[in-house]
């Protein structure tokens, strides 16, 4: 009968843990960008880390452009890698989250 009882009760905790998750809202995790990283996309779609030096890196931010605040990255359903600057939150919420 114990051991009944105790698998009735970690059963309801399994079960609550999973309800409270499904209407808990995921808060945006922040991209981990560090000084003296650059990131790649690759042309076969692969993302890329490098360290990088000091020597060159004038060269690198020759040709560089600032991205402005408020741009959203994305990767498409044909998987390429998409930008897009403007509103994409609403009310303090992502505006293309998950269809409910």
């Amino acid at each position: 009968m114990m051991g009944f009882i105790a698998k009735s009760i970690v059963a309801a905790a399994a079960l609550g843990a999973l309800v409270g998750t499904a209407f808990a809202e995921e808060a945006p995790t922040p991209w981990e960008l560090k000084t003296d990283m650059a990131y790649g996309y690759e042309k076969d779609g692969k993302t890329v880390a490098y360290k990088m030096g000091t020597a060159n890196a004038g060269r690198l931010l020759k040709g560089a452009k600032k991205v402005p605040r408020g741009t959203l990255f994305f990767l498409g359903q044909n998987g390429q890698l998409y930008m897009r600057t403007g509103p994409y939150l609403e009310d303090g919420k992502f505006m293309f989250g998950a269809d409910e």
